[in-house]
């Protein structure tokens, strides 16, 4: 359910009316009382239940321990809102579901409550067993990107960065855009840190020393791969069209392009995972929350695109 305090409950009901008569089907995993107040008919069940998808929404209750007054967030209710990302990723793993798909959270008012995570992503790896393995791409129709650093301060990701890391990061992102996209050669690109992509070390030399070596050590797998690309001119048209998933060295040089091209059709994905996970890419926005402004659209593309890479992996 994401923050019940946030715009993940009416962006719910809105995607339940958007995809009704036409799919893919969902069930909520939130408070039920918190769903029927969206204005929509809610059927309870047990566990996810697509029956009667064009009826009701179905939903499996999670109690609230608060009430929820929208755009005021309560770390009263973290408990909850962990509980039911526990329970759908518990109840995909044991193939009651094919996907999971979760609502924006406050990462603050978790950690406010002693979540000790930086992020959905963190978490869903310690979750699966997989920390570590975790990737996180932001995907569109003209753009797939995915950051090397994600949920730490610039000054921390950039002495995070290595050559080993970018070359973990690369393969998972090749072996996904396989198996869960259906690219049969996927190729990549992958961006330089500095201005200019370091301008032949007269602006840096991390090119030189970190991310060539990756490139090259990923040529030798037979991964169809290039750069360093200036971070200034890979995502324009004409570039774009030459590569199907960039590799960027941190969170905003990754998400700054796709946010602009693309708002409400990116769509945040785990790779990495054992089972497939997707995500709006905006967050609670707690300022419109209960205005029923809030735009479902990157909700509704989240939830499409669970079903695209579950039916892919299980063909």
């Amino acid at each position: 359910m994401g923050d019940p305090a946030g715009i993940g409950p009416e962006i719910t009901a809105a995607a339940w009316r958007a995809l009704r008569t036409c799919g893919p089907s969902f069930t909520v995993l939130a408070d039920q009382a918190l769903m029927r107040a969206q204005g929509v008919p809610v059927r309870v069940v047990a566990r996810p239940d697509a029956a009667g998808f064009a009826a009701a929404l179905p939903v499996v209750d999670v109690k609230l321990a608060a009430a929820v007054q929208a755009g005021r967030p309560d770390a009263a209710n973290a408990g909850s809102v962990i509980a039911s990302i526990e329970r759908a990723v518990r109840c995909t793993a044991a193939g009651e579901a094919c996907a999971v798909v979760t609502n924006p959270i406050s990462k603050a008012v978790l950690q406010a409550a002693g979540f000790p995570h930086p992020g959905h992503t963190e978490f869903l790896a310690e979750l699966m067993g997989v920390t570590g393995q975790e990737v996180m791409m932001l995907a569109a129709p003209g753009l797939r990107v995915v950051p090397v650093t994600i949920h730490v301060a610039l000054r921390h990701a950039l002495d995070m960065l290595r050559t080993e890391r970018i070359i973990a990061v690369a393969r998972v992102t090749h072996a996904a855009l396989r198996r869960d996209f259906g690219i049969a050669a996927p190729r990549l690109a992958v961006a330089g840190l500095n201005p200019h992509a370091g301008e032949e070390g007269r602006m840096g030399d991390e090119e030189q020393t970190m991310i060539a070596p990756a490139i090259a050590a990923l040529r030798t797998e037979g991964i169809a791969v290039s750069g360093p690309w200036p971070p200034d001119t890979m995502f324009t048209e004409t570039a774009r069209q030459r590569y199907d998933a960039a590799i960027c060295q941190y969170h905003d040089q990754a998400l700054i392009p796709l946010k602009t091209l693309d708002m409400w059709g990116g769509v945040n994905v785990t790779l990495g995972l054992p089972i497939v996970r997707t995500s709006p890419d905006h967050g609670t926005a707690f300022d419109i929350a209960g205005k029923r402004m809030a735009n479902p659209a990157s909700l509704i593309a989240a939830l499409r695109m669970a079903d695209m890479i579950a039916r892919n992996r299980n063909g």
